[in-house]
């Protein structure tokens, strides 16, 4: 299983024990946004073999 963000950097990962959705690190609205009132981040999860 794999979590793809868009972009280079990623956002997110899965937690190998739990299979939590977590981020992978601190995500700065401000900068990532900037003026925008929605601020959406979009991943996709592949999932490759059975979990």
């Amino acid at each position: 299983v794999r979590v793809v963000s868009e972009g280079r950097t990623q956002y997110f990962a899965l937690h190998g024990k739990t299979g939590h959705l977590v981020t992978a690190e601190r995500i700065d609205r401000e900068q990532l946004c900037e003026s925008v009132e929605q601020c959406v981040l979009r991943c996709e999860v592949i999932m490759e073999e059975e979990m």
